[in-house]
């Protein structure tokens, strides 16, 4: 079988030749000998690629110059397992994940590779075409008989006949603001079908914001009001979409709970989820999902929790004979260093600090950082983290003033580059003008400038629009941005937030190398623990009452800062036997009180 995709947001037919030629068209040897392989449609603003008359030769991916074009073989068994397409040369779903009630099914794999397809279909949003369209279309009976002897089966018969209530918790929460308004409270008890407000308000720390505006609320705080109301709603069916994003480590493990719970009354629900952690802690079972971003995804059989997560880690699916990853995702069990990172010459050193901002009072214990040297920030979300970062950027002053000499020329002197937490688009410029001020930037190298290009997937987004990206996609940009200005100090505000896990992962290599070479330094705020031990090589942590007052101590290394910041959690990590995986130990577990007795909470001596 073979999958022609073309990317109509790349394809620009009337900027692709000088001479008016379409490469594409002029160079497929099927079109030579008078097929219509290639034809450009009417308006003149794409092509049309016809698979049946492909060859397969790949000349035309060569000649795109926007690189709009993906030619995929797959194996002939897979024809009959198509469950939806989004057109005659658009993206293609092979298969189907299989919800079961009283279950929880974890979705894993890449950014554009289906998960949010398949949600919509379960929800009703999309109805599956089997790659059919237009007069040629399934109907439901069929598409019900296409899953016969399965729970799937029933599941869209439920569907036809009306009988679910989906609750669809969706990825971008960003957005609610657009279409919700009023109070948080108004919201929730619209929602409270079973009036159990006063225990979910509880159990998500949502009292002391139950009386503010939705207009007003900070991503984590969203995030947490969009999984109460999903929660509060009567449904049989929960679909979802990424609830991690922007919770601090101890709101992942509430959410989980809460999500689990549900399970006890029977729902069915379904997650997409990228902190490994998280995934594990929440899911009874999972799926995942492998092909090509933006071309084809392929849904495996289901797995265990453990088993697929390390079969989605190592690459390699055994039930399908199929390899997924040329290399293995590695996580090592580095050992942490007992001192203090003080290789590279300090570049940057800071006093006590102080501020009040309303009712919340910050205090910063004064420290220093050195050159190469990546100082992880760890707190819960409202203890001044993000305040922290604005005080060292000289975004606003602190309450204790330093008149001396020094430090005023030290202020001046101090070059900040900073990616904060809350993505605004200032320019709506297309990618590619991004693309060139970083291959124009005179203070990088050249092989800089490459990684940075590469390892951030860019050039697949060039002829995009800023205004027209993905939360994903603009966290990229934004961190391409802030790696290419020129600075001595580095801020990255939740850098792996939309992010799918090879690209936390991938974005967690890049900083480490990025800094080492530019010999700076860098703040880091990350929440998933996994990402931030790949990052980091100091631990910052917060500690004090999340909106009223908050202590940044002086950064400690790894094992003291992640012993430390769980032990204020109450939660213990232990290791994967295989891929060495850091795994959330279940609270009240053997292996959660040993380590909290041994006051090992995150690496454990051998």
């Amino acid at each position: 079988m073979r999958i022609a995709v073309l990317n109509k947001d790349r394809c620009k037919p009337d900027k692709c030749s000088p001479f008016g030629e379409k490469p594409c068209i002029k160079y497929c040897p099927r079109v030579r000998t008078g097929d219509n392989t290639i034809v450009l449609n009417p308006d003149g603003k794409s092509v049309t690629i016809t698979e049946s008359l492909c060859s397969g030769t790949g000349i035309c991916i060569k000649k795109c110059p926007f690189k709009a074009i993906s030619i995929v073989n797959l194996p002939d068994p897979m024809s009959d397992q198509i469950t939806y397409r989004y057109g005659s040369d658009q993206f293609s779903l092979f298969r189907m994940a299989i919800p079961k009630k009283g279950k929880v099914l974890g979705l894993i794999g890449q950014n554009g590779i289906g998960k949010s397809t398949m949600l919509k279909i379960l929800s009703g949003d999309l109805k599956m075409n089997l790659g059919r369209f237009e007069n040629n279309a399934p109907d439901d009976n069929e598409i019900i008989n296409f899953f016969k002897g399965s729970e799937l089966q029933q599941y869209f018969l439920d569907l036809k006949e009306e009988k679910l209530n989906i609750i669809h918790k969706p990825q971008n929460i960003t957005q609610i603001p657009k279409f919700v308004s009023g109070k948080v409270y108004e919201l929730l008890k619209k929602n409270d079908v079973a009036d159990k407000l006063d225990i979910i308000a509880e159990k998500l720390n949502l009292n002391e914001i139950l009386d503010r505006s939705i207009s007003v609320l900070s991503g984590g705080e969203l995030q947490r009001v969009a999984i109460a109301a999903a929660y509060l709603k009567d449904g049989d069916v929960y679909l979802i979409d990424e609830p991690s994003s922007y919770l601090d480590v101890s709101e992942r493990i509430n959410m989980a709970k809460l999500v689990r719970s549900l399970t006890e009354d029977g729902k069915t629900i379904v997650v997409v989820e990228h902190d490994l952690a998280i995934l594990d802690y929440l899911s009874d079972y999972v799926s995942v999902f492998y092909g090509v971003p933006g071309v084809y995804g392929i849904i495996s059989h289901p797995q265990g929790v453990r088993v697929g997560i390390n079969i989605y880690l190592n690459g390699y699916i055994k039930d399908e004979n199929v390899r997924i990853r040329e290399v293995p995702i590695q996580f090592h069990e580095r050992p942490p260093q007992e001192s203090l990172f003080d290789v590279g010459d300090v570049i940057f050193d800071y006093n006590d600090l102080e501020k009040t901002l309303g009712n919340f009072h910050l205090q910063v214990s004064g420290s220093e950082i050195h050159a190469g040297e990546i100082i992880g920030i760890l707190g819960p979300n409202g203890i001044g983290k993000s305040t922290f970062i604005n005080l060292i950027a000289n975004k606003i002053e602190s309450d204790i003033i330093d008149n001396s000499a020094e430090d005023e020329e030290k202020s001046v002197e101090l070059k900040v580059a900073i990616k904060p937490q809350y993505i605004k688009v200032e320019e709506d410029n297309l990618v590619s003008e991004l693309i060139r001020n970083i291959k124009l930037a005179p203070y990088l190298s050249q092989s800089y400038k490459k990684r940075l290009i590469n390892n951030l997937d860019l050039d697949n987004i060039s002829e995009r629009y800023m205004s027209e990206l993905s939360g994903g996609e603009l966290q990229r940009v934004s961190i391409a941005k802030c790696l290419s200005s020129e600075a001595d100090i580095y801020l990255l505000d939740e850098p792996s937030a939309f992010l799918d896990v090879e690209m936390r992962l991938q974005v967690a290599q890049l900083l480490r190398k990025s800094i080492e070479e530019l010999k700076k330094a860098a703040f880091v705020v990350e929440h998933d623990i996994i990402t931030q031990d790949f990052i980091a090589d100091s631990i910052l942590v917060f500690e004090g009452i999340p909106g009223l007052e908050g202590n940044a101590l002086p950064p400690q290394n790894l094992r003291d800062g992640f012993n430390l910041f769980l032990k204020m959690m109450g939660i213990t990590f232990r290791r994967d036997t295989i891929t060495k995986r850091p795994r959330v130990n279940k609270l009240g577990s053997n292996k959660d009180a040993y380590q909290k007795r041994i006051n090992e909470y995150y690496y454990i001596p051998k």
